[in-house]
């Protein structure tokens, strides 16, 4: 074990550039955590309606469908300046919610999280584009890895904050805390010494760039595959996500123990980001995640047994099977894609694998009460297997190609 991780991921940590991003990750992660719980409860204490609640969510969300378009704008300016500039815009977008104090205000926050949504992808995308560049390929597994631990620790940790902070001071002292992580990780991402060349000009105009990021994508044999397995899996995470309460209310337990049992899903995730990194040097994406995927369909499948202990040992492992594909469909962006395409290949993927998560969410929701959560349970297994085994089918010759093809890319 200690040769396999402690020395990878001491390497990683000792970069200077990869420290500064991945310090980055965490606090404007924690920031972001605390401001998803508090959004959601801001708007039910001052109106009261589950539903408009559930739009901040809808509100975060809505902008990754145009990731193809917003990630362009990272791939047509130097992106060190716009992530700094990035962070500091989203600093000062926060603190306008303290004029939030009233159900009429709520326009304002649906505009800002909106905003907050839009901003992010295109701060994702130029982060994982300067990722690529700063940390030695052979250690974008282990940097993916941790920034994986990292992001779930958060979300342990920071929602417990937010909701401590939101007793104390309200919404307002929550978007306060967001706003000074933000302005914290521009200032570690200004720290960074990455010479980067000038982008070229967007000749094309913008859609004939977002297009170049998507025919990239598509047309590659390892991204494709793993991008539409990445997408299928969240689509069945948030059906699986949907039916959390049925499952509770099948232990006999209160509508809180949903609370322990995604802390217990976020302890899995946090260990297994420690692992990604040499499992994908030692089994290669397309194998990691698949075997993330099948694990991710026997336990799912198993959460329809009616036991506390299944219950807990399901949820870790899911915790552990979900984050496999995420990690290597991200790392295989990085390593194959030319660094001219990497903002809008990145933001591509992201569309195509985050944005199901919501129709399963909406699905999930209407299945649960028509069949019940066992047969959406045994069934998401059921998909989840096929995914896998294809995802599996002829890995060798498919990266070889990649390899091939990313070589003729991006020439020594």
């Amino acid at each position: 074990m200690t040769t396999l991780t402690t020395w990878p991921l001491a390497r990683v940590l000792r970069d200077r550039a990869a420290g500064l991003y991945l310090s980055g990750v965490v606090v404007s992660g924690f920031g972001t955590s605390a401001l998803w719980l508090a959004s959601g409860v801001w708007v039910k204490d001052l109106t009261g309606s589950d539903g408009l609640a559930a739009l901040c969510m809808l509100a975060m969300w809505l902008p990754t469908l145009a990731g193809p378009l917003l990630g362009t704008v990272a791939d047509r300016v130097r992106r060190t300046p716009l992530l700094i500039g990035t962070n500091v815009f989203l600093g000062a977008l926060l603190v306008t919610l303290v004029g939030v104090a009233a159900p009429g205000d709520l326009w304002l926050l649906y505009a800002v999280l909106f905003v907050y949504g839009a901003a992010g992808v295109v701060h994702d995308a130029a982060e994982s584009a300067l990722v690529a560049s700063a940390v030695p390929r052979s250690l974008l597994g282990d940097f993916n890895g941790l920034r994986t631990t990292a992001t779930e620790a958060m979300k342990l940790l920071a929602p417990l904050a937010g909701a401590g902070l939101y007793t104390a001071y309200g919404g307002a002292g929550v978007a306060l805390l967001d706003a000074a992580t933000f302005l914290l990780a521009a200032g570690l991402y200004a720290l960074v010494r990455l010479r980067e060349e000038r982008p070229d000009p967007a000749g094309g105009g913008h859609r004939r760039g977002t297009a170049e990021g998507v025919r990239h994508l598509w047309a590659h044999p390892t991204l494709r595959p793993l991008v539409l397995a990445g997408g299928t899996t969240m689509l069945c995470a948030g059906l699986n996500g949907a039916v959390i309460y049925a499952v509770v209310d099948d232990l006999d337990r209160s509508p809180a123990y949903a609370g322990v049992l995604y802390a217990v899903q976020g302890a899995g995730s946090v260990a297994v980001g420690l692992l990604s990194g040499p499992a994908l040097r030692h089994w290669g994406g397309r194998r990691f995640a698949a075997y993330g995927i099948a694990l991710l369909a026997v336990v799912v499948a198993l959460r329809a047994v009616p036991s506390d202990a299944v219950a807990l040992v399901c949820s870790a492992a899911i915790g552990a099977g979900l984050p496999a594909v995420l990690i290597a469909a991200l790392t295989a962006v990085q390593r194959e894609t030319p660094g001219p395409l990497l903002g809008r290949v990145t933001a591509t993927a992201h569309t195509l694998v985050y944005a199901p998560n919501v129709a399963g969410l909406a699905a999930g929701a209407v299945l649960v009460e028509l069949v019940g959560h066992r047969p959406v349970l045994v069934a998401l297994g059921a998909v989840l297997l096929v995914t896998a085994a294809a995802l599996v089918q002829r890995p060798a010759r498919a990266e070889r190609t990649a390899s091939r093809s990313s070589s003729d890319a991006n020439p020594a």
